[in-house]
């Protein structure tokens, strides 16, 4: 092999122009296939073989339900619960006009059904205390019904003032509607008018109890092949959002989240990651280089072997996915990481036989004689290690793998074919100037006289990791590898800060709605459940009672609401008239006041009113009044509802949680935020006992985790095997082999040592560094040993030992551009690898140059 490999290079070296031209050509049709046949696959869904059962579940659930995918969702928040309301259906109106951005657009939380049937869907305790605050207000609600303006809310506290005048204290349930009313008039008095809440102000706790959003469920008109399919929609549903009255006031805010956008957003950072890391690298690479060859006759031609590695990986890729995904996308990343070991081990080595013998020719022989089948081995080490990776069900990394498989096998060609062209071309000439580290000498001989400390040492390192490794801890949380500042993933977080609109959620769907019922009454008495909902949670139950109380409180309210009301619209001179006239009252009052009665208040914000212009009284008016007369319509609605069944229900509604065929969807939401170790597992685990059939986002994260995880441990026990293979295949010795196994276990413990010690999980995207470790570590392992085979008893004062300490450099200049991602999964990965990479730099030259200095070379082995 030795003799192989040096003649391959010499016959490079004289044909070098041939082999150069050749090498272009190839590069340029590698090129221009990437250019048109490489695409971008930002779905994450794909990362997984759809023939795993809980994918074949889950795409079912999405064939039956085809309205929940590939959504946009438009998260509708504002200070009051009327203006989300009605941005919300105003943007709905504005997108549903937009045919080319947009295929539907629904609104699940606004429908009349729920404006008529909202009091019977309300418990009956939540019921008595909304009906007894309405009637409560009856006073108020007469007086606004006959002039639903300020000047009739002016009216009505003048009563308040009056009944306080005489003694009659202001009710205690009346004070949160008075400070409600303080803040509102003393916002309006500064400038600042905010409309009032009335459904707050009669509802109070029951008004959120929806939550803080509404929502815009939009399917978008998506554009196959680009890197962000759903970017244009997105674009337009925020312009569209950002034209509405609310918004531009900054009285409401839209926040888009949903899978689409997720996606976009999460592959465009990830792209800009892996193409910001990838020109860092390439930067800090070459600065090594230079440190580590000084001369551009070597530089040079290693910088353009890499290059051309890269260009013809990348078009291997073309051929053997077709896609990238938001994994294999850093295939370029770890090549370049990887693949420019070899050039230095040669480039290096060359410059030590120049040194020794001018003649280039006779140099570059002798190094590929010599550094050919460490490279070769060292090439298909790390190749196999990548290569495990494809036979596991976690498509995004099997695909990673079988790139960066390939691309070893490809870096290594163009070492032992371009290289030697490019350096025949570039004439490296001798230099006055040591290939290794003569200062290491002492260093070799050290720590051959302190073997037996040196191993103690790796031992107990070794101990200490098998002892951590029950305590490494795994994220199974796929959004903490998000990058938590795009927009996506910041509405996503707020969604989550709800318990209404936990994302975590589990969807089953049972053979029929009496079947849903029962099902749903065993998964509510979970302790992880907080609610279980299916299309019978929207009809009433306790009917009978419910609408007998609301028919009372209708006999008492309809005279007062059903009065005319004042036809002429108010003036800024009727509202001082009217302002006057309740100042008068609250004077008369004010002895009978409490200090901190809210009527006080009250009296100082329409003193500042009083003297302000026109324009700012009649701002004062509409934020008072904006929502009233909507409101007044809803209750009149509300309060005059009959009984509904399920005929009742829209069509819409019904065709979100029944099949036609019968089968009724059910919704599962946990109790916990999801935020916490343990708590999805726990929840996924109490509800798959009831509901072994059961979907939905907590079951797929959950189910995603146990398939990475899997494949990893597969992936590593693959590596680990094909790495054995391979050293026993090349090296022929078993002690050898072990050798470098042994090396690549204690690494791998030192590694788990670091990551328990700084407290660094493993998580979907780093778990990826463990079987990259195996791979990473037997390369500079193997040449040591290789060396020692042929004699060597100085390892850190040798060329090999600086080639691999700049190799390392370079490595690390990769990885660390991933440390400084933005994304936290590509940063996560390129930390646990640099954090690899010292483990193994630790053993590679503390502990095998101790353990080889204390063994006899192979030649003279008893």
């Amino acid at each position: 092999m030795p003799t192989i490999l040096g003649r391959l290079a010499a016959w490079s070296r004289r044909r070098a122009l041939r082999v150069l031209l050749g090498s272009l050509v190839i590069a340029a049709l590698a090129a221009g296939l990437a250019v048109r046949g490489l695409g971008i696959d930002t779905n994450v869904g794909r990362l997984f073989p759809p023939s795993l059962s809980w994918m074949r579940r889950q795409a079912a659930y999405g064939r039956a339900f085809p309205q929940f995918r590939d959504l946009l969702v438009a998260a509708v928040s504002a200070r009051t619960p009327e203006a989300a309301n009605a941005t919300a259906s105003a943007l709905a109106r504005a997108l549903a006009a937009d045919h080319h951005d947009f295929r539907t657009v629904l609104r699940p939380d606004s429908s009349p059904y729920f404006e008529c049937a909202g009091l019977l869907l309300l418990s009956k305790p939540e019921l008595s205390r909304l009906l007894g605050r309405i009637i409560a207000a009856q006073p108020f609600l007469g007086q606004l019904v006959a002039d639903p303006s300020s000047r009739g809310l002016f009216s009505a506290l003048s009563l308040l003032a009056m009944g306080a005048a005489r003694g009659q204290p202001v009710p205690a349930s009346f004070r949160p509607a008075l400070d409600q009313f303080h803040r509102t008039l003393a916002a309006a008095a500064a400038g600042h008018p905010a409309p009032l809440s009335w459904q707050r102000l009669l509802g109070g706790r029951i008004a959120d109890l929806g939550g803080p959003f509404r929502f815009v469920l939009v399917r978008p008109v998506l554009q196959p092949g680009a890197l962000a399919p759903g970017a244009a929609a997105t674009a337009a549903l925020m312009r569209a959002a950002h034209a509405l009255p609310f918004v531009k006031s900054g009285q409401a805010r839209v926040r888009v989240t949903g899978d689409i956008a997720l996606n976009d957003q999460e592959f465009a950072t990830a792209a800009r990651g892996a193409l910001w890391g990838l020109a860092g690298s390439l930067a800090l690479i070459l600065l090594w280089l230079t440190l580590a060859l000084r001369s551009w006759r070597l530089i040079l031609p290693v910088a353009a072997s890499l290059l051309l590695g890269l260009v013809l990986t990348t078009g291997f890729a073309t051929l053997a996915v077709g896609r990238l995904n938001v994994i294999s996308v850093a295939f370029a990343i770890l090549f370049v990481g990887l693949a420019v070991d070899f050039g230095i081990q040669i480039a290096v080595r060359l410059r030590g036989h120049l040194a020794n013998a001018p003649d280039l020719d006779a140099a570059l022989t002798a190094t590929y004689a010599e550094a050919g089948p460490q490279v070769l081995l060292a090439a298909v080490t790390i190749a196999a290690g990548f290569l495990a990776f494809t036979p596991t069900s976690f498509r995004g990394v099997s695909e990673l793998g079988l790139i960066a498989g390939g691309g070893m096998i490809i870096a290594f060609a163009c070492t032992m074919l371009f290289l030697p062209a490019c350096l025949g071309l570039c004439r490296p000439r001798a230099a006055a100037m040591e290939a290794g580290f003569a200062g290491a000498a002492r260093l070799d001989r050290a720590l051959a006289r302190g073997r037996g400390g040196v191993m103690a040492g790796a031992l107990a390192l070794a101990v200490l990791g098998l002892a951590v490794l029950p305590r490494l801890a795994f994220d199974s949380n796929p959004l903490h590898t998000r990058d938590p500042n795009t927009p996506a993933m910041r509405a996503l977080t707020a969604l989550m800060r709800a318990p209404q609109t936990n994302p975590f959620t589990i969807e089953i769907l049972a053979p029929s709605l009496a079947a849903a019922k029962t099902l749903s009454g065993r998964l509510a008495a979970l302790p992880e459940v907080a609610q279980v909902r299916n299309l019978a949670s929207f009809l009433p139950t306790h009917q009978r009672a419910k609408l007998a109380m609301i028919g009372d409180a209708w006999q008492i309210l309809a005279p007062t609401l059903t009065a005319d009301a004042a036809d002429a619209p108010v003036q800024a001179g009727d509202i001082r008239l009217a302002i006057a006239n309740v100042r008068r009252q609250i004077l008369a009052a004010l002895p009978h006041l409490a200090p901190g009665d809210p009527l006080r208040a009250i009296d100082a914000d329409l003193a500042r009113l009083a003297h302000a212009p026109d324009a700012t009284l009649l701002a004062a008016n509409a934020a008072l009044t904006r929502f009233l007369p909507g409101e007044l319509a809803r209750l009149r609605a509300a309060l005059s509802t009959g009984p509904v069944s399920a005929k009742d229900l829209p069509a819409s509604l019904a065709r979100d949680w029944l099949l036609p065929a019968g089968a009724a969807r059910i919704e599962v939401v946990p109790r916990a935020a999801m935020d916490q170790p343990g708590e999805l597992a726990a929840f996924v685990t109490a509800v798959r006992a009831i509901a072994p059939a059961a979907t939905g986002p907590a079951v797929t994260t959950w189910f995603s985790a146990r398939t990475i995880v899997g494949a990893f441990r597969a992936a590593a026990i693959n590596a680990l095997l094909a790495i054995a293979m391979m050293l026993l295949l090349f090296l022929r010795r078993a002690r050898h082999a072990a050798l470098v196994l042994a090396c690549l276990v204690l690494s791998s413990l030192v590694t788990v040592l670091g990551l328990v010690a700084l407290a660094v999980p493993l998580n979907y995207a780093n778990v990826i560094a463990l079987p990259l470790l195996l791979g990473v570590g037997v390369s500079f392992n193997v040449y040591f040993v290789m060396n020692w085979r042929l004699g060597a008893r100085a390892f850190l004062a040798s060329p090999t030992a600086r080639a691999i300490l700049y190799s390392a450099l370079t490595t690390a200049s990769a990885f660390g551009a991933l440390a400084f991602a933005a994304q936290p999964g590509m940063a996560s990965l390129g930390r646990v690898l640099l954090l690899s990479l010292g483990a193994t730099l630790l053993v590679t030259f503390l502990v095998l140059p101790a353990v080889l200095g204390g063994l006899a070379p192979p030649g003279r082995e008893n």
